[in-house]
């Protein structure tokens, strides 16, 4: 008599993570580059505003209180920077609210990939988003209105980093928010409803001593003054002392979004 063994039949966990978050960012940015429109626009966007911006206040840099020397591309350049990253991170919620009503994130919750793997995957294909807009807007600064801050090379790509830093912890923010909102029109309204007041309310387009008492408050606690500060002082070769501050504060806000981003995510959809 014969006896045939068989193999103890094993269950397929799936790839491990980090496989996961390259398969899965490769999937996003794939997205981008098929769709030529969502690259001209994304790009076209802060271009616009770096144009507006440049011509419309540039006689600031004659008023009292304007940094001695310096340019107002050079000063508006770095809050540019930030502020470009912080609006590429609202459109990181945007894009997750896409994928769940298309049906795509149905599909990956029936595969054995981790939820985290999916957000992870999403917030670095933005982040890869977001650096070439910020090359292309800091070329176009160079060749166009002549951006050369004095702390050259080294300091614009240092500003840039930081940018990157701070739009890459406020896209979980963003993320969490989607994730819970799961609505694209509602969650561009908070997105912007939040986002403008930072903007304006800070040391961005003007000197802090510019804005009225009222705001010049508000903008002293505004975090994005820190990151504005921190990346024109990279670029402007002045002493540094806001970056750890700006950091510290995305690097909070980051985990405080990862973790209701997840949370949010595991709801049913």
């Amino acid at each position: 008599m014969t006896t045939t063994l068989t193999a103890p039949r094993t269950r397929w966990r799936g790839t491990d993570v980090f496989t996961q978050v390259l398969v899965l960012t490769q999937r996003s940015l794939r997205t981008l580059v098929s769709d030529p429109r969502m690259i001209v626009f994304s790009v076209l966007q802060p271009l616009v505003m770096l144009t507006l911006f440049s011509q419309i206040f540039a006689s600031i840099a004659n008023t009292p209180g304007f940094p001695t020397g310096v340019s107002y591309i050079d000063f508006l350049m770095p809050a540019i920077l930030v502020n470009t990253a912080i609006q590429s991170a609202l459109q990181a919620g945007v894009g997750l609210v896409t994928d769940m009503k298309n049906g795509v994130l149905a599909r990956f919750r029936s595969l054995p990939i981790r939820v985290g793997s999916v957000l992870v995957a999403r917030s670095l294909s933005d982040l890869v988003r977001t650096a070439a807009q910020l090359v292309l807007m800091m070329l176009f600064a160079i060749v166009i209105f002549g951006f050369s801050p004095a702390g050259g090379v080294g300091g614009v790509l240092a500003a840039l980093a930081l940018s990157l830093a701070v739009g890459w912890g406020l896209g979980w923010v963003f993320l969490a928010i989607a994730s819970w909102l799961r609505n694209a029109e509602l969650m561009q309204t908070v997105g912007f409803l939040a986002m403008f007041p930072l903007m304006f309310a800070s040391s961005a387009y003007v000197p802090v001593g510019a804005l009225p008492g009222w705001l010049q408050a508000v903008a002293n606690v505004n975090p994005l003054t820190y990151a504005v500060d921190a990346a024109r002082a990279l670029c402007l070769a002045h002493p540094v002392t806001g970056v750890v501050s700006a950091l510290t504060i995305s690097a909070a806000l980051g985990l405080v979004g990862w973790v209701f981003a997840v949370r949010g995510f595991r709801r049913p959809l």
